[in-house]
């Protein structure tokens, strides 16, 4: 069912955050920072695999991010929806549910054998894709990810994402060269304000976020090993 009324952009950003910290998808650890995929350390942590588990934060946040698509883009703007292996994959066919549209998946790489295909399910030339992901850090894998849509000769221009990290400004710029653009529900300064309005760590925690999000590059630079 395609959901017709939905807060202003500001309310449904509060609300994503504060859900993402009500499942402790958010985790924050500046003693022993997580190592990215990138192999850089960061503070910061977020799993928003876990919402699949939480049905009704999971019904509301693909509500929101279906609304919000349709709002920034339109409510006939699409003929299929994609979703990135794998975390995508799950989001992706919640959004084309309430959308009433088909969806696919795009691999990260070739399977290897039989069709060796990298999008599964049926796409088709002149389609007009969007692609769905849990989130992104810098934009690098979305812009993999559309090369393989635009590969099946449709045209993919956008891209959703429940959370993005906001702190890295060639992101949306690098998207933007491309052809794509980013929509999405809340970037950590979303969720350290929530974090901050409900105590969900300890104050010298908080600070030390704060610190990283200003200045990611050198909180990571000061720290390599």
């Amino acid at each position: 069912m395609i959901p017709t009324s939905y807060p202003s952009p500001q309310e449904m950003a509060r609300l994503t955050a504060r859900m993402l910290l009500e499942i402790k998808a958010v985790h924050f650890n500046a003693d022993d920072p997580f190592t990215l995929a990138s192999g850089l350390p960061s503070p910061t942590y977020i799993d928003c695999r876990k919402l699949i588990s939480y049905p009704r934060i999971r019904s509301t946040l693909m509500d929101f991010l279906t609304v919000t698509v349709m709002r920034n883009v339109g409510f006939e703007a699409f003929d299929n929806i994609a979703g990135g292996e794998t975390a995508g994959i799950p989001f992706a066919a919640l959004v084309a549910e309430r959308m009433a549209l088909p969806m696919t998946y795009v691999r990260k790489k070739p399977k290897g054998y039989g069709r060796n295909a990298r999008i599964e399910g049926d796409m088709t030339p002149g389609q007009r894709v969007l692609l769905v992901e849990d989130l992104t850090t810098d934009g690098g894998s979305k812009i993999s990810f559309v090369d393989a849509i635009r590969e099946t000769g449709a045209s993919c221009a956008h891209t959703a994402v429940i959370f993005y990290y906001g702190i890295f400004p060639d992101t949306e710029k690098t998207l933007g060269a491309h052809g794509v653009t980013l929509h999405s529900l809340c970037t950590w300064w979303d969720v350290l304000a929530e974090a901050k309005a409900s105590n969900a760590f300890e104050g010298a925690t908080l600070k030390e976020v704060e610190s990283f999000l200003n200045a990611p590059r050198d909180w990571q630079d000061a720290r390599q090993k």
